[in-house]
């Protein structure tokens, strides 16, 4: 008969004392012998009432219409493109977050002081954010232990960038309106997220992205801090809420900066 340790003895072999096994299996490698528990088992019947709260990895951007985490995987072996046409104070808070899970965020801008408030707050540059000027963004050097988010906050019409992405560095561009270069982008984007635009500006990019009628007329009505984002095939309304932190750093959620 076997045991989780190994093989009994035989018949007229004396067995060594709890005390002195424990030991000998310690030093064998085997660890710790647990307390002794029945085994669980589930009928198949019931296998379908198992459940686990497993979501996917990535940073949690809001909630949804029935108040669930929406998370935004980031983190990818593969190149993973995102374009959000709305305000900097949503994308300041996605690369917060982004930082906070341990990736390192290099912020291409034109604007470099909408966000040293952000440099300062997280040590000067030395704890996973760094800004560089439109153009200069040096090589990361990602890996899966080290993965990266280039934010690219460029105006209206931004540059062709000298880092794209690639496996485990996504990239973010932020227009701040539909901007003549956004189908582009959208069309290149596996992730598209708007905010509040124009009457105009909905009905060009429904069109771009085969939108309901319903999204194309509520997207000139959305609050601040609320976000379509859209897929080739999904879309989902996402709600940014801060915590207290972000909002001393931030402020409110805005959709014009």
């Amino acid at each position: 008969m076997t045991t989780r340790a190994g093989r009994a003895g035989g018949p007229g072999e004396q067995r060594p004392a709890a005390p002195e096994r424990a030991r000998d299996l310690l030093r064998r490698g085997f660890g710790l012998i647990g307390p002794r528990h029945a085994r669980h088992t589930v009928s198949v019947d019931r296998l379908d009432a198992l459940a686990l709260p497993v979501g996917d990895d990535g940073v949690v951007v809001g909630v949804d219409a029935e108040n669930r985490p929406a998370v935004l995987g980031l983190n990818r072996p593969t190149p993973y493109d995102v374009v959000l046409i709305g305000g900097l104070w949503t994308a300041q808070v996605i690369a917060l977050r982004a930082a906070a899970t341990g990736a390192r965020v290099a912020v291409e801008t034109g604007r470099p002081q909408a966000w040293m408030q952000m440099v300062h707050a997280m040590g000067g540059g030395q704890n996973g954010l760094a800004v560089h000027e439109v153009g200069r963004v040096p090589p990361q050097g990602t890996s899966a232990g080290t993965p990266v988010l280039v934010v690219r906050d460029c105006g209206m019409r931004p540059p062709r960038g000298r880092v794209v992405s690639g496996p485990w560095q996504s990239v973010l561009t932020v227009l701040p309106y539909l901007s003549p270069v956004a189908p582009r982008l959208v069309r290149q984007a596996r992730l598209v997220g708007v905010q509040r635009v124009s009457p105009d500006e909905a009905a060009e990019f429904g069109r771009t992205m085969a939108l309901p009628r319903a999204d194309v007329e509520a997207l000139p009505t959305l609050p601040d801090g609320l976000t379509l984002w859209c897929t080739d095939r999904d879309r989902q309304y996402v709600m940014t809420r801060p915590t207290d932190p972000e909002t001393g750093l931030l402020g409110a959620p805005r959709r014009m900066d």
